[in-house]
């Protein structure tokens, strides 16, 4: 419990707990203060992931959670690039410094939306305003057709039924005829060459003729003719309901449906019409690209302790008693 802050810093940069124990009290604050400046940018990061996760991604409390922990971890990984290596090269703090620049951007660019909120909804409304009025005349165009369709439908099926109606006014009855037939065998006398009679029997196929008047059988088409009218009556006034609320439905729609690259659109145009919105926009990434930097100034500004010289010591003892060993298996 004595040195459980040396612990976690420990865990946190990397450096190895049993060797630095042993190590003076300036190793100690090597690791506190590089421990301090990653708890610094770790807690932005976990905000950043959790509040993208929730306000983009629409994840529940666990998943933002989750989400903000692997953005920490993420940035631990990072820093301990920097903190682990003894002498870094030339690239290494050019390419921390460049990610340093884009984590800044990024990282001001997903907390100016939350900060801004207000007046991006404001913003939204004129941009979701234009969008709107550019997809608005397709899409009543496309009811316009749908609805003169049904119309040219309903006209032939109206036509079909007055056409139907006529001609069950003007025959109201038909004649139907039915023809029945009966087969049934009669005895007929032969004489044969002797004299004698012989009969024999044949096949005799009676018809009847029958007529009756049965009511005209158009009847029967009127009423599914009336629900296929009644059907597409219906569709028609939806179709004309849709028209008159599209403009508030598609704009309900699209405001559902606003993403991450919606709001950046509209911050920007927030950012290119006010100098107060850019100038603190600039002044998030200022701060912001600071705070990533202070593990690498850190870094860049301390001399050799004897952490690192104790790691190197045990680095040359290794080498020399492998270089031993090769010789002796040569000899």
């Amino acid at each position: 419990m004595k040195h459980l802050w040396i612990r976690f810093g420990c865990f946190m940069t990397g450096y190895n707990y049993n060797i630095l124990r042993n190590c003076s009290e300036a190793a100690f604050k090597s690791v506190k203060k590089y421990t301090a400046a990653i708890l610094i940018v770790c807690i932005l990061w976990f905000f950043i992931g959790f509040a993208f996760a929730h306000r983009y991604l629409s994840l529940s409390l666990p998943g933002c959670l989750l989400a903000g922990m692997l953005s920490t971890l993420i940035i631990v990984q990072v820093e301990k690039q920097i903190v682990l290596s003894i002498h870094p090269s030339r690239w290494l703090l050019i390419l921390r410094g460049c990610l340093a620049f884009i984590m800044s951007n990024l990282g001001a660019v997903i907390i100016d939306q939350i900060l801004f909120e207000k007046d991006i909804e404001i913003e939204k409304i004129s941009y979701i305003s234009e969008k709107v009025n550019k997809i608005l005349p397709l899409k009543t165009e496309e009811l316009r057709k749908q609805m003169a369709a049904l119309d040219t439908t309903i006209s032939k099926k109206e036509q079909e039924k007055d056409n139907y109606v006529e001609d069950i006014s003007k025959h109201p009855t038909t004649t139907v005829t039915t023809v029945q037939t009966t087969t049934r065998r009669v005895p007929v006398q032969t004489v044969t060459s002797s004299g004698k009679d012989m009969e024999t029997w044949k096949t005799q196929t009676d018809r009847t003729v029958a007529s009756m008047l049965v009511p005209n059988p158009k009847i029967g088409l009127i009423p599914s003719l009336d629900s296929t009218i009644s059907a597409m009556r219906q569709q028609k006034a939806q179709k004309e309901n849709e028209l008159l609320h599209i403009r508030p439905a598609l704009e309900a729609e699209m405001k559902a449906h606003t993403g991450f690259l919606d709001d950046l659109t509209i911050m920007i145009q927030m950012l290119s019409a006010s100098h107060v919105a850019l100038a603190f926009w600039c002044l998030w990434i200022l701060f912001f690209l600071f705070i990533e930097m202070l593990v690498l100034f850190s870094k860049m500004g301390d001399k050799s302790n004897d952490y690192e010289k104790v790691v190197m010591h045990h680095m040359t003892l290794q080498i020399r008693r492998l270089d031993a060993l090769g010789k002796g298996f040569e000899q």
